[in-house]
């Protein structure tokens, strides 16, 4: 009933982001059952796009994952020599790729569907002389006490702040992406039918000289940022962004908190300027819903996981289109 009902309305091609809290939600521990339980609950919520979409890439989020990666290893720092940021993300990356993989494919295989998934470790360059290195802005990890976070600051030199009044949250430097590496073999793929996770956590960071060399640098790059130029380079038309709220709000959190169904991209940017939107949560998922209609795309969602098929379809999440 579902692909008679539903598949001729599928864009051709479409890219989903899926927000690191929506697959590692808040009040669970991190164990591998969780995570496991986690990543099959998102499959089935998207198992009709993973069957009928008929070309279709994913990115993930890894806030919470590369945080946690991050206080183990400050943990065991006296016996452990700590990795670098970068290939913090690409262990998080990895990991995440992995889990949702193997639970897209075990939700297909349950209804006698034979699509592959495969999971990619994504470089993404960036500038380096990007001013976001000298202004960490992006959270990642645990939710603090403001306590917990003066002792962290104090004794592991991290920059804290609070985030959205959920509490206080370390935050790095997240410089913009400017190139998606080996962004054609995420084309192949998924032309030929794949269903292709790429550029988790926004792309493990990596700057290249003049030579052609690259080499990892310590941030972590936005995912939402990242979707959206890849969406773009690829040319999709319509990307969908995943997370743990329904709607956009304007006012959130407040008595006149108003969600929106339909939105222009002139009057998102209103908004915007209007300063609705947090830095730490709403915020990089607005700017990259804009830029990827502004940049040529027809149609940015953002809604709940839960909701994906009928955000999809049109009926649910906040639809943010082209004017006119």
């Amino acid at each position: 009933m579902i692909k008679s009902c539903v598949s001729s309305d599928f864009p051709p091609r479409l890219l989903i982001a899926v927000g690191g809290n929506a697959i590692h939600p808040e009040g669970i521990k991190g164990t591998p059952e969780e995570q496991m339980t986690v990543a099959a609950e998102a499959a089935q919520s998207l198992l009709p796009i993973l069957e009928l979409e008929p070309q279709l890439v994913l990115t993930h989020g890894n806030g919470p994952g590369v945080g946690k990666t991050l206080l183990r290893q400050a943990l065991a720092r006296d016996r452990v020599t700590p990795m670098s940021l970068d290939i913090c993300v690409a262990n998080t990356q990895g990991v995440t790729a992995y889990l949702l993989m193997q639970a897209f494919e075990n939700a297909l295989r349950k209804v006698g569907n034979s699509r592959h998934v495969i999971g990619l470790v994504t470089q993404v360059e960036v500038a380096p002389n990007d001013p976001a290195f000298d202004r960490p802005t992006k959270p990642i990890g645990y939710f603090y006490s403001e306590d917990e976070a003066k002792s962290l600051r104090s004794e592991l030199g991290w920059t804290m702040v609070e985030d959205s009044g959920r509490g206080w949250r370390q935050v790095v430097s997240s410089p913009e992406p400017q190139h998606i590496c080996d962004i054609s073999l995420i084309d192949a793929l998924a032309s030929r039918g794949a269903i292709v996770i790429a550029g988790g956590g926004g792309g493990i960071p990596v700057v290249r000289d003049e030579l052609g060399i690259r080499r990892g640098i310590e941030a972590v790059i936005d995912k939402d940022l990242t979707s959206q130029h890849m969406a773009n380079v690829l040319g999709i038309e319509h990307m969908m962004i995943l997370t743990g709220v329904r709607k956009v709000a304007l006012n959130f959190g407040t008595e006149e908190e108003e969600k929106l169904d339909r939105v222009s991209v002139s009057e998102m940017r209103g908004h915007q300027r209007d300063g609705h939107f947090a830095a730490g949560s709403m915020g990089p998922k607005v700017e990259a819903a804009v830029r990827f209609i502004e940049r040529g795309g027809k149609r940015a969602i953002i809604a709940n996981l839960e909701q994906a098929l009928p955000a999809l379809l049109g009926d649910a999440g906040t639809q943010i289109v082209a004017d006119g």
